[in-house]
């Protein structure tokens, strides 16, 4: 029996508690698209949220982060939902798992939009490019995956997939809102010596971006390796195969 990882673990404990929402959702007539459509529908309101904060907030302001993040986190239990939704209502279909990914993948590009936009308003350029690589990184994970289960490979291992990636941002951006409430959103963090300012209620929001980055990027290319380990004991077998295949004498008579 295979051991279960501690993500899986966690996971099914978080199944157990949404299990009885579920099957109210499944009793009421929810179906997994419309749960999908709902989650989604959610991320471009964090877009908006973001944007919103672009346009009429100020540089100090990181209320609209922090509402961002609690809807972001929102919008997350929908990614679960969906799929316990198809599962316990026996619902599931080749289609639905498509929406589903497709809808996932515009969700992400909403939020970063959102994301990006807000960092531009507000000057954070190089905070905005990392976000934007974290985006690239997010793209990757998702694509290798599923280009390699294509063409037939499991890939699906490494971090920064997408419930650790709508955790990491979801958690920074609350944790920045609510920190900037309480030290205020111009609070900047000084030492001696050092002509610039070393820590700020937006960098709680913007570090774990940079690390959604590199981890992101890393994940894509740990992925691709795996695959073309895969691809490459698959090419060898197939090719032990041809070589055992005789070809057969054929007698003229």
């Amino acid at each position: 029996m295979k051991k279960k990882t501690l993500r899986e673990k966690l996971q099914q404990a978080i199944y157990n508690i949404i299990n009885p929402f579920v099957r109210l959702l499944v009793k009421i007539g929810f179906t997994p698209n419309t749960v999908t459509t709902i989650g989604f529908l959610l991320n471009v309101g964090v877009a908006f949220i973001f944007i919103l904060g672009g346009e009429e907030g100020n540089r100090g302001d990181f209320s609209y982060v922090g509402w961002s993040g609690a809807l972001i986190l929102f919008a997350g239990l929908f990614d679960m939902l969906d799929g316990q939704v198809a599962r316990l209502g026996k619902m599931s279909s080749s289609f639905g798992a498509l929406f589903d990914s497709v809808l996932d993948r515009y969700s992400e590009l909403f939020l970063f939009l959102g994301i990006c936009y807000y960092l531009i308003a507000h000057h954070y350029f190089m905070s905005s490019l990392i976000a934007f690589i974290a985006l690239i990184g997010s793209m990757m994970v998702s694509y290798t995956r599923a280009r390699a289960e294509s063409l037939g490979i499991e890939c699906k291992n490494g971090l920064m997939q997408r419930p650790e990636r709508v955790v990491l941002i979801g958690v920074a951006a609350l944790a920045c809102g609510i920190t900037a409430h309480y030290i205020g959103g111009n609070y900047k963090l000084f030492v001696k010596g050092i002509p610039f300012h070393i820590f700020e209620p937006m960098s709680i929001f913007t570090i774990p971006i940079a690390i959604m980055a590199i981890l992101t990027n890393l994940t894509a290319i740990a992925r691709l390796r795996e695959a073309k380990k895969a691809f490459d004991k698959k090419d060898r077998l197939k090719k032990v195969e041809q070589q055992q295949v005789k070809p057969q004498r054929i007698k003229v008579v």
